[in-house]
């Protein structure tokens, strides 16, 4: 399963036309729509391709068979296959493959920051001694809506809860 952002405005551009499984079909083959802004397709090497809008971003689980490297027509479809994926890619997230990666650094950043909060805290609650119960319990609270937050996916809102918890005990 993976996760990329997807440009402002777009998932709703991509409604607009069609939805998603529609622009799908302009790259796979037995592109099934499987319900609101999702749908399963396939095309060559991708025996199985997953995909679906949620909360700003385009998540996708993809079923990838190798092809028969020895064989120079299997070579060139997966070649294709994968030139059709990328160029999917291109147009339902609004980003190029460089940007792709940046935002998906920027992603995983938001996460060790929230993480890193969570673990900060509790070693010092562990180590500070005469803090105020309410404010145990407050931080308690914040640890795990963050827990929460990153547990569904959603990075922004953990680390912005993170600044949060670090301002706690500043």
């Amino acid at each position: 399963m993976e996760r990329f952002d997807v440009r402002r405005g777009l998932v709703k551009e991509v409604i607009a036309n069609g939805g998603l499984s529609e622009l799908a079909r302009e790259f796979f083959d037995n592109v099934e729509d499987t319900g609101e802004n999702s749908f399963r397709a396939s095309h060559g090497i991708m025996t199985a391709i997953d995909s679906r809008f949620e909360n700003g971003a385009l998540i996708v689980d993809v079923t990838n068979v190798p092809p028969d490297f020895d064989d120079l027509d299997a070579m060139q479809a997966a070649m294709d296959a994968r030139k059709r994926w990328t160029n999917f890619l291109d147009r339902a997230t609004g980003y190029n493959s460089k940007k792709r990666g940046d935002k998906a650094k920027e992603w995983a950043k938001k996460a060790t920051k929230a993480k890193s909060a969570i673990s900060a805290t509790r070693h010092f609650m562990e180590k500070a001694e005469g803090l105020p119960a309410d404010k145990i319990t407050q931080a308690n609270a914040l640890i795990n809506e963050i827990e929460a937050l990153l547990d569904s996916n959603d990075n922004t809102k953990a680390a912005g809860r993170a600044g949060k918890l670090n301002k706690m005990f500043d």
